[in-house]
């Protein structure tokens, strides 16, 4: 199968809300070339041998890369990915460049090797002194494998959430200090099945999930059996738990816990329905949030009966966990 790469040229302070914004589009993975320093923290985590330094690139300018297949439908999704950029620009304070998107044709081969260069194992340091590890199919990486209680396989391109974003580790961060093995748990927004799988290896008894996107579907599954999870009590649902009152009703509520790793612009009106999907005394676990739009979502939970309970930053987004009264 072919691909094209489509390349967005914004700034360094715009990278994290890009990338959340091309994650909320179903983009399956991103690609970011800046002329940022390489920290040891970043050395450290990726054990590589030699550190690509991109000496071109004019400081504080950055390029964001994703691919589409030929089966994909690139008009549709590059008019919301621009329309959803656009959008962003209004709402954040921070330069983005131009947001300039320009395009390539690459080969199958080429497509899975890139990856090859840009994902590598890492590791998330969880509640109670463990460590969650994801690895990639071409890496045996011992010294994760070595330091870390439970270990996920995951490879970028074949779906959509790795568990690299700020978001996705705070999420799975409060769901290892949340779950138990006991515990009923609702994934807003699977994608990849990423944090539904950390739970499950956390322990989770049961979980359901909704999506909007098809090719999720697929994807769960063979995440799932990759990580032999492929018996797991899951249920995925597709469809809007916002709008549509059929998926809230087949989802079903008393949910102990439910995590949406999703922008305000979704969580806000989530916050509206989610009476209904959680038990009383139940936790909600919402990320993919700006820290500058932590104050939104915040009011959104507690004008609908929401205690905040806990809040945590990583970089510059946030994870505001909530209890239902």
């Amino acid at each position: 199968m072919n691909y094209t790469q489509f390349k967005i040229e914004t700034t360094v302070d715009a990278e994290d809300i890009i990338s959340a914004v091309l994650a909320d589009c179903g983009i399956e993975g991103i690609e970011i070339i800046d002329s940022k320093p390489w920290t040891q923290e970043d050395l450290d985590e990726i054990f590589v041998d030699e550190v690509p330094v991109n000496k071109d690139i004019p400081e504080g300018m950055a390029y964001i890369s994703f691919y589409l297949s030929e089966e994909d439908d690139k008009e549709r999704i590059l008019q919301e990915i621009r329309n959803a950029l656009e959008d962003m620009r209004a709402l954040a304070d921070i330069p983005f460049g131009t947001l300039v998107i320009s395009s390539s044709d690459i080969r199958d081969e080429d497509y899975i090797n890139a990856w090859k260069q840009f994902f590598h194992a890492f590791s998330i340091d969880l509640y109670g002194d463990r460590r969650l590890g994801i690895i990639p199919s071409w890496e045996e990486s011992k010294e994760i494998s070595d330091s870390s209680d439970i270990i996920i396989h995951i490879d970028p391109g074949t779906a959509f959430g790795t568990g690299a974003h700020e978001t996705t580790q705070l999420c799975i961060m409060a769901l290892s200090k949340y779950a138990d093995k006991d515990s009923c748990i609702l994934d807003i927004g699977t994608g990849s099945g990423i944090l539904a799988m950390a739970a499950f290896k956390m322990g989770a008894g049961r979980i359901s999930a909704t999506e909007l996107d098809i090719n999720a579907v697929p994807a769960v599954k063979e995440n799932f059996e990759k990580n032999g999870l492929e018996d797991a009590d899951f249920r995925l649902v597709m469809g809007n738990l916002v709008t549509e009152a059929s998926v809230r009703e087949d989802i079903g509520g008393e949910h102990d816990i439910v995590v949406a790793n999703i922008l305000p612009v979704v969580l806000i009106p989530l916050t509206g329905v989610m009476k209904g999907l959680v038990k009383r005394g139940g936790t909600v676990i919402y990320s993919g949030i700006l820290t500058e739009k932590a104050p939104d979502v915040r009011q959104a939970l507690e004008e609908n009966g929401f205690m905040i309970i806990e809040e945590k930053e990583l970089g510059e987004w946030c994870v505001i966990i909530s209890r239902a009264q």
